[in-house]
């Protein structure tokens, strides 16, 4: 199988935006200081001021998840930690989290929970739970149907923004554990899991080490916050050159990303554990390595392209594994597949 079997297509997604990108572009001044692609918008609003940055996104069809298992107090946290993920790889740290609910027809026993998952989310990471809109939209969801989407907006000293322009041959690439898919690819997984294998939220196939089908897709998406003050206090913030968030298009559309022309991140699989879950998946699917890797991040996700001198396996905590390093010329990233 393929993602664009279960409905989502990366490519055309890609082609709409870059359509777009002018347009884009024509509302934009001198207080906009990055380039279309970021993970997350930097905006000065007066010079000498430190950079405000801001993302926006939600956790895709893991919400259906969520209401077949009957547990709505994690997605919420799903969100606020993709959000922080985002402005994280460009230095800033989150100082407010908005957020947007909409469904069908309120139920009353659901939001609560929700926003329980939305706090705790931004007490763990620091930030305010500032706001956020619900909205009843009978007809535009089905009964029982609910989205999610939430903006944060953080800040980051000029003299502090990672943007990869520091990247160099012979950086070392690293990687911090996922816990599971995190907040994207469910689409994919759930024509696997549901549709083919015929697998419940409730089971527990073997493969999983006796951990059902839901508690694997609903594990919480990783924040990389704490583990990341804990690198800058122990080697400097110099010594990231880089860093890029394992989202939606896996490993192959981000790491390009925060990579400089000219340059190649190697990325070695066997040098970290493909978690359960994604061995499952791809066995019921009989999906490629390839395309596993452009969809899901497989059990890494954050990756930290750093000064080869520095080790980050002395972090504490972190987990880092070393992935590869960073050599001249070919495509922005490379993978044996």
């Amino acid at each position: 199988m393929k993602y664009a079997d279960s409905g989502v297509n990366i490519d055309a997604a890609t082609r709409a935006l870059s359509r777009s990108k002018e347009s884009i572009r024509s509302t934009w001044d001198g207080r906009v200081k990055n380039e279309m692609g970021a993970f997350g918008g930097l905006f000065q609003a007066a010079e000498g001021e430190p950079l405000m940055v801001a993302s926006v996104d939600g956790v895709g069809t893991k919400v259906m998840i969520a209401r077949m298992a009957g547990q709505y107090n994690t997605v919420g946290q799903d969100l606020v930690n993709h959000c922080v993920d985002d402005i994280l790889v460009q230095g800033a740290e989150p100082l407010f989290f908005l957020d947007y609910f909409a469904t069908s027809k309120l139920d009353e026993a659901v939001l609560p929970e929700i926003i329980d998952g939305f706090a705790k989310g931004c007490r763990e990471n620091g930030c305010a739970l500032l706001g956020g809109e619900t909205a009843e939209m009978p007809g535009v969801y089905s009964a029982g149907e609910f989205d999610l989407a939430g903006t944060i907006v953080g800040r980051v000293l000029p003299e502090n923004v990672i943007d990869g322009s520091r990247i160099a041959v012979g950086d070392k690439v690293w990687g911090l554990p996922s816990t599971g898919l995190h907040t994207n690819g469910y689409s994919l997984a759930r024509a696997v899991l549901f549709d083919k294998a015929g697998y419940t939220v409730e089971d527990t196939p073997d493969e999983l080490n006796g951990v059902s089908v839901g508690e694997a897709l609903l594990a919480v998406h990783k924040s990389y916050l704490n583990d990341m003050r804990s690198v800058w206090k122990t080697f400097g913030r110099d010594a990231v050159h880089g860093l890029c968030h394992i989202t939606g298009g896996g490993f192959y559309d981000n790491i390009p990303r925060v990579v400089p022309d000219g340059l190649c991140v190697n990325v070695d699989p066997a040098a970290f554990e493909t978690l359960d879950i994604f061995k499952l998946i791809q066995a019921k699917g009989d999906i490629s390595d390839a395309e596993m890797h452009r969809v899901f991040n497989m059990g890494i996700g954050l990756v930290i392209i750093a000064d080869p001198a520095i080790d980050l396996t002395s972090v504490s905590g972190a987990g880092a594994v070393l992935l590869g390093d960073v050599s001249a010329g070919g495509e922005a990233v490379h993978l044996p597949f």
